[in-house]
């Protein structure tokens, strides 16, 4: 049997997983079995991908660091960086907004269904408003406070705490830096070691990635709302799907090509695997290991620049998220009859980034954050529940946006300070061993 390369058994997987959960509806015990025997399935595969995500951090980003020999080439790095993802966020949200203004999805939606659906989702709605209710609460300053963890095994139990990890990681490679090389050298030793198990550890746990990802999927079909509600928020769906699919189809390999001089085609091909996992998961943290190892073996970027670039990228890099505010607070608007002046879809703008910045690399996080954006532009709170019944399927589409997002900027700032190059692999099945049949 001809051998498939493995982004290849991962769409096969993605395609089976749908066909299951859709054939299981079908029977009253259906959703049951695939819930109780499928679901866990794929609920391991995600967690095996977060139990390495902060150990990968950690050894690549120390890793990276120490590299650099130089404290001036930390300073080059993070400004463009963050520079870099600051312009990339506000372009998302401009074109969220501008298709959102266009086709005007709210007008669809009739009082019986957000009647129906507010009634269905009132408790959820009512536990994100009260999460989102604390983080407005906290002083100005609290972001800020929050980076800065009071205990370091504390925060590498919860991969919330991802930034406060990064924080003490770029710390810890700071002193690296500044202390003579014979000193250091065992420590550096260690970290490269770690870092070479964590990616072979990478390699093997994705050779489960299709039976995974067809687990998910799976589960996402049994557990679906019904099908009336999907046609009345049809066309909300289609403007976040086309927003996001302007950005990573156009905007992001535009970018790219414009900057490095790469294909699209080399862009995608490098990228493919990663966007897969990333729409199986809805997780960038989840998929951050697997990122990392494409960015660096098959676009050319130095690990210098990946060690440092994705794991912040993972965090606050959410462009994809950040769309989809700008898009669900306007058509909430749309759909109670409010009119939002210009001055207001400003402030989504401004709103929609910064929110973007602190929402967790986790599924459905930005879902707490648009709160924030609803309450700055005065629109009702309550309309969170029009948007709950897609708002699935749709984070596993902006999580896309947002891991392909981070490829493109890290191949940026690579371009700009000489670290890309050609990838160590050119073709996927070189690099991951096959399984004979």
């Amino acid at each position: 049997m001809k051998k498939l390369a493995l982004h290849w058994k991962i769409m096969l997987g993605m395609v089976i997983g749908v066909i299951v959960g859709v054939i299981a509806v079908q029977f009253e015990s259906g959703p049951g079995l695939i819930i109780d025997w499928v679901k866990p399935l794929g609920t391991i595969f995600i967690n095996v991908l977060k139990m390495i995500a902060m150990p990968l951090i950690i050894a690549s980003l120390i890793k990276g660091l120490s590299d650099l020999q130089d404290i001036s080439k930390l300073s080059i790095l993070g400004k463009r960086t963050i520079g870099i993802y600051l312009v990339t966020t506000v372009f998302a949200v401009t074109i969220g907004l501008t298709i959102v203004n266009i086709v005007q999805p709210g007008k669809t939606i009739n009082e019986q269904t957000r009647t129906e659906l507010e009634q269905a989702y009132a408790t959820q709605a009512d536990r994100t408003r009260s999460m989102a209710q604390q983080a407005q609460e906290a002083g100005p300053l609290q972001p800020l406070e929050d980076l800065f963890a009071e205990n370091v095994f504390a925060s590498l139990s919860d991969n919330g705490n991802m930034l406060q990890i990064i924080v003490i990681s770029i710390f810890f490679g700071i002193g690296l830096i500044l202390l003579p090389n014979e000193k250091v050298s065992i420590v550096k030793k260690f970290f490269d070691g770690l870092n070479e198990v964590i990616l072979k550890l990478i390699d093997l746990i994705m050779l489960t990635a299709p039976y995974g990802v067809a687990a998910l999927l799976a589960a996402l079909v049994a557990e679906s709302p019904s099908v009336d509600i999907f046609i009345a928020l049809l066309w909300y769906a289609l403007c976040v799907v086309l927003g996001l699919a302007i950005l990573v189809g156009i905007v992001y390999p535009l970018l790219m090509r414009i900057f490095t001089g790469k294909s699209f085609g080399f862009f995608f091909n490098g990228i493919a695997p990663a966007q897969l996992v990333a729409f199986s998961t809805s997780s960038s943290a989840a998929t951050l290991p697997v990122t990392m190892e494409r960015t660096e073996e098959h676009l050319g970027v130095d690990k210098e620049v990946t060690s440092f670039v994705l794991p912040i990228g993972a965090t606050i890099n959410m462009d994809g998220t950040s769309l989809y505010q700008a898009i669900a607070a306007v058509f909430i608007a749309q759909a109670f009859g409010i009119e939002l002046s210009l001055t207001a879809q400003l402030g989504i703008v401004l709103t929609a980034t910064l929110a973007s910045i602190g929402s967790a690399a986790v599924p459905s996080a930005g879902m707490v954050m648009l709160v924030i954006v609803l309450a700055q532009a005065g629109i009702p709170e309550a309309g969170l529940a029009l948007i709950f019944a897609v708002d699935r399927p749709l984070d596993m589409c902006r999580t896309v946006a947002n891991v392909t997002g981070d490829a493109t900027v890290s191949m940026l700032v690579a371009k700009s300070v000489g670290k890309l190059g050609e990838p160590k692999v050119k073709d996927w099945d070189d690099h991951y061993p096959k399984i004979e049949n």
